[in-house]
């Protein structure tokens, strides 16, 4: 993704907060860690924090431990959008036998140390939905959306929707996250493209913490510049939701591209309120996510440790609103091909 949400918190403390659980292991405690049944396998998926875009990891949890015949898998959602918080609830699930992790860090500014230190206890750790901030992963992987693509994918939709020229407005998540500059830069690149026929009046950051706060920048937008505006590109969840509501509360001839496939948006692609919405994989990122995870947790490895994966976005118009779905199963598909043919190394 990365990503449709907002990154609160930092990670000042996370190193002293796991390593004060930790124990030195032996060499065959090592081993024995590392060549685990599927059984014996026991995955914690653990968003930064309660969201809408991470509700459909609760239900892949429940999918693949019974399709993978896993130990157990749990969705831990209580972080709270705070890195200490979310550290302390790693260092508990490991304590409660957890032993394979997918997340979603808080901070991409600081998740690599907790990367590292869970991998020091030998547990293999997936970076999903979000990577870190720079060029280093210190997870096992990162299966994330192209956050810059993604942009520029609905960019381009917008623009198209707008017939080519007029202005746009960008709505996104939270300024200082290295996936909104990401955003904001495939937003650009798409408007470069028109040679000055499109311009961006306005960049909104900061309005996905929740829905309330979105709807409250949407509804100021609306009042002060609706009349200039052709079009709205969304790259966060709430952001897009209340654009949706809002322009068609307002009765603006406002084009609004979304994010992701909340039902307020497919409702309004389906009755024309809405032109269009760029999907991400949620489901696939925590099914395949989880199927490396349990590959690593048996003995294979990764043939570029912190390789970064796009799990992949899709345009959804009144044209296919009623059949992505088969192309997203069908990437998610793909997805684990890769993994057996490209990214694992099992012996």
């Amino acid at each position: 993704m990365k990503r449709p949400l907002t990154r609160l918190g930092t990670a000042a403390t996370a190193l002293l907060l796991l390593v004060a659980g930790c124990t030195k292991k032996s060499d065959n405690d090592e081993a024995a860690a590392n060549t685990r049944g599927p059984g014996q396998v026991k995955i914690a998926l653990i968003p930064g924090g309660a969201h809408p875009y991470f509700q459909p990891w609760k239900t892949a949890a429940a999918t693949v431990k019974t399709e993978f015949k896993l130990g157990d898998v749990t969705f831990n959602e209580t972080s709270a959008w705070d890195q200490t918080k979310q550290n302390d609830v790693i260092k508990s699930l490991a304590a409660q036998g957890y032993n394979a992790f997918g997340i979603f860090g808080v901070s991409p500014e600081n998740i690599n140390s907790t990367f590292e230190d869970l991998k020091r206890q030998g547990f293999p750790v997936g970076s999903l939905a979000s990577c870190p901030a720079g060029d280093v992963d210190k997870a096992d992987f990162c299966l994330s959306t192209d956050v810059g693509e993604a942009a520029y994918k609905a960019t381009k939709a917008a623009i198209d929707a707008i017939g080519g020229s007029g202005t746009l407005v960008h709505l996104t998540g939270n300024k200082v996250d290295s996936n909104t500059q990401r955003r904001i830069a495939g937003v650009q690149k798409a408007v470069d493209e028109t040679g000055g026929k499109v311009k961006v009046i306005q960049t909104v950051t900061d309005i996905d913490t929740d829905l309330q706060s979105a709807q409250k920048a949407v509804a100021d937008l609306l009042a002060a510049k609706g009349k200039q505006i052709n079009g709205i590109v969304t790259t966060a969840y709430n952001p897009a939701v209340a654009a949706a509501e809002g322009v068609k509360q307002a009765k603006l001839p406002i084009k609004v591209i979304a994010i992701d496939d909340d039902k307020t948006i497919l409702e309004g692609i389906k009755d024309g309120a809405v032109a269009g919405t760029v999907t991400q994989n949620p489901v696939g990122q925590a099914t395949v996510g989880s199927y490396a995870l349990m590959k690593l947790a048996g003995g294979c490895t990764i043939s570029q440790p912190g390789v970064v994966i796009d799990s992949g976005s899709f345009v959804v118009t009144k044209a296919n609103v009623e059949t992505y779905d088969t192309e997203r199963q069908a990437k998610t598909d793909d997805l684990r091909k890769a993994f057996d043919s490209q990214y694992l190394v099992c012996k």
